[in-house]
């Protein structure tokens, strides 16, 4: 299945004192670009955020108001996805993989999207792939600040179990340590 892949890499990592998350070497390797290697097989790749070097084949793009969330972001990267389905990922994911996207996409069948579910049964709303127009249709007429829950949630998903650590994530400087 062909699928265009966005990523969403424009927060304020508030909890890290403003560093840019997606930048962020974790592991010997940015966080950014780890979502990428998941998205190896998506086209075109867009991300979200402030342009940053060296991150290769991308096309860049940013929220009409930077920082109102990520209902604004994905309403910005769903502007120049051209496909049927797309894949979108957060821009801090330290335990994505490439096996994820696919066991994503495997999973989609006939529903609006497939979402990662993590040990504790949450979704992971920015973890999955999804039909292109049922998360167009699914946008509020005002993206900015808006949830991306309930944004999401009204659609057909069907929950794919996480792998251990896949939904892993670098919110705070304990979350660093741990993956450091």
């Amino acid at each position: 299945m062909a699928y265009a892949g966005i990523v969403l890499a424009g927060g304020a990592a508030r909890r890290l004192s403003g560093v840019d998350k997606p930048a962020l070497a974790i592991g010997g390797k940015p966080l950014l670009a780890r979502a990428l290697a998941a998205l190896a097989e998506a086209d075109p790749v867009i991300v979200v955020g402030p342009e940053r070097p060296g991150f290769g084949d991308v096309r860049w793009t940013r929220e009409a108001e930077p920082g109102t969330g990520p209902v604004a972001a994905l309403a910005a990267g769903l502007a120049m996805v051209g496909t049927e389905n797309v894949a979108v990922l957060a821009g801090d994911l330290a335990g994505v993989r490439k096996s994820t996207v696919d066991r994503l996409v495997a999973a989609l069948g006939s529903a609006d999207g497939a979402v990662l579910v993590d040990v504790g049964g949450e979704r992971q709303w920015l973890l999955g792939v999804w039909r292109t127009e049922a998360l167009r249709g699914a946008l509020p007429e005002t993206v900015e600040n808006a949830s991306l829950r309930r944004t999401l949630g009204g659609l057909d998903i069907v929950e794919v179990p996480e792998e251990p650590g896949e939904s892993a994530d670098i919110d705070t400087p304990e979350d660093i340590d741990r993956f450091s």
